[in-house]
């Protein structure tokens, strides 16, 4: 009887993965049309999603055919998406709040700098951030994207270019489908909730350890680098930080990564929030911002002299922090609920003040080496619009530089002791930014008043709930 031939590798189903070139195997970013065509087909993309940050940095766009994105359609979106609340309400017109007569679109228009794939989608997917421009073509001011390059360009009129670090903590929940129950922590990989004093856990990492390998995983193959990850003092509640960078860059990064956040916490049955206070009784979550100045030419740090003694810059731009982040607060910490979390003995700064290595100061100044010497602001709240909230920072820094403010004395003690220096609601913060003069020529006037309007729109839809305080305590009493 003959030998039995080994059957042919040919008949043995193959992967038709398509063989990505090695010019085009960056996860993120092409430099023009031609190139992101042959990355979408290299990929095999079908569909791909054209976004943008609106004001509360919710994702918003069109979806479309790859043929279609490639085939230079043009993209609009109507203009009243700037001018809804976070509950998609549309509030009164005022003064300085006003819709466009009528309602006209406004052009998409890719950043293919950003373009990577959408990891958790089943069907082959990839994203785009688009910038926003009227029908001329020139930037739309009050769009967040352009509200910190216009920062940026303030910068690099000196010869300058801020270099940041975010910090975004956020908190793991269970499932809740009725707002009217508190939300509690999910439970881990152990079957329990964990609770709260977990800071710097490995042990609390792990009980969520198949998540966070998704969270890697789909960074990853959006070209998103994670510095750091600890499990921070609340209840399931997660630190990322960032490594430093262009603020643009970082901006979008953190835009990208809430969503990812999100979309691999709902694979695993549960929710990730970046409410700054989602949990009674527990810490909040913030966005913590290391800053710094380089000079564009020569590299060095525009906070350190020649001989590595800090710069007469570097005061200024802490004097300008606690002058002006006050004043800029509504956009720091942008809702009702932010201010849950700026409240005393809850491990967040409620104060003006600035230190060395001090936790417990609003402007921290960490341990470095000269090179690296840079201001950590610690007051924005995670539910802060990344782009609006460096804007903010950065452009306390810069007014303090340029009107050279003078800073108090580094505080040496607990910064917490004494009363709250900062607005202890919304209303006060818009208040605060549509009074500070110097907030229109860095920020623009037609930003200031649709911000504004937008933040009273949401806090007078907030009034028209009651809360179970209310009902608990007004019910029966008064």
């Amino acid at each position: 009887m003959p030998a039995r031939k080994t059957p042919l590798k040919a008949s043995i189903p193959v992967s038709k993965a398509p063989i990505v070139p090695p010019g085009l195997r960056s996860a993120r970013g092409v430099a023009n049309w031609k190139e992101a065509a042959q990355w979408l087909r290299a990929r095999g993309i079908e569909d791909i999603e054209c976004i943008t940050p609106d004001l509360a940095g919710v994702p918003r766009g069109k979806m479309m055919p790859t043929s279609k994105f490639t085939s230079n359609t043009s993209l609009a979106l109507p203009s009243a998406i700037y001018r809804h609340t976070i509950s998609g309400e549309y509030p009164e017109e005022t003064e300085s709040f006003r819709y466009e007569p009528r309602d006209n679109d406004l052009k998409l228009v890719p950043d293919l700098s950003t373009l990577s794939v959408v990891p958790w989608e089943t069907d082959p997917t990839a994203q785009v951030i688009c910038d926003i421009v009227n029908s001329e073509g020139q930037e739309v001011s009050y769009t967040p994207r352009n509200v910190l390059k216009r920062i940026m360009g303030l910068y690099r009129d000196r010869g300058w270019k801020p270099v940041v670090a975010p910090e975004i903590e956020f908190s793991l929940v269970a499932k809740n489908d009725d707002p009217d129950y508190p939300l509690h922590p999910p439970k881990g990989r152990s079957g329990r909730s964990i609770l709260g004093g977990q800071g710097y856990s490995i042990a609390g990492i792990n009980e969520f350890d198949e998540l966070i390998d998704d969270i890697y995983h789909f960074s990853e193959k959006q070209g998103l680098e994670i510095d750091t990850l600890i499990h921070e003092e609340g209840p399931a509640q997660l630190e990322i930080n960032l490594r430093h960078g262009d603020p643009i860059e970082l901006a979008d990064q953190v835009f990208m990564f809430k969503r990812t956040i999100r979309e691999a916490a709902l694979k695993h049955g549960i929710y990730a929030t970046f409410m700054a206070k989602p949990m009674q009784s527990q810490p909040g979550s913030a966005m913590h911002i290391h800053q710094s100045v380089v000079n564009i030419e020569t590299g060095k740090n525009v906070f350190t002299n020649s001989d590595g003694s800090p710069s007469p810059e570097f005061f200024h731009f802490i004097g300008g922090m606690q002058r002006f982040v006050p004043n800029s607060l509504a956009m720091l910490a942008p809702y009702v609920n932010s201010y849950r979390r700026l409240a005393p003995n809850m491990s967040c700064p409620v104060n003006n003040a600035w230190g060395y290595d001090n936790r417990t100061t609003a402007f921290r100044v960490p341990v470095s080496d000269p090179q690296a010497r840079r201001v950590e602001n610690r007051l924005p709240s995670s539910d802060a619009n990344p782009y609006l909230a460096l804007a903010a920072s950065l452009a306390s820094g810069l007014l303090g530089i340029m009107k050279q403010v003078v800073p108090t004395a580094p505080t040496e003690d607990s910064a917490n002791e004494g009363s709250i220096d900062l607005p202890r609601g919304l209303l006060e913060a818009i208040a605060l930014m549509e009074d500070e003069p110097a907030f229109e020529e860095v920020f623009g006037k037609d930003f200031i008043g649709i911000y504004a309007g937008v933040k009273r729109g949401e806090f007078e839809t907030f009034m028209q709930v009651i809360s179970p305080w209310e009902r608990e305590f007004l019910l029966l009493n008064v």
